[in-house]
């Protein structure tokens, strides 16, 4: 039993430490008024699909939500609801 254990541990911090070497979901977002354009950048895991980078009109975006979920698992987050692309997160979701 404890063999299993210390290989999912190695699986999980292996994982873990390729997150942090890689910057995934490391990135920023940019709101330029002069301009109208909004740029949203993030990283992603190695591979075809590395980056995301977004950019669209100011007026384009419909909404912002604040998703707020209270008790002992707590989180929030905030939405971006952009015209013809969906949601997209503006903060980490844990």
């Amino acid at each position: 039993m404890m063999s299993f254990y210390r290989i999912a541990g190695l699986f999980i911090s292996s994982y873990l430490w390729c997150t942090i070497f890689w910057n995934v979901s490391i990135g920023y977002d940019q709101f330029d008024r002069k301009e109208g354009i909004v740029c949203i950048f993030c990283w992603g895991f190695p591979g075809k699909n590395r980056h995301i980078f977004l950019r669209f009109l100011i007026k384009d975006i419909q909404t912002i939500k604040i998703e707020v979920k209270e008790g002992i698992y707590a989180h929030r987050v905030l939405y971006m609801e952009i015209r013809g692309q969906g949601v997209v997160p503006l903060t980490r979701i844990d």
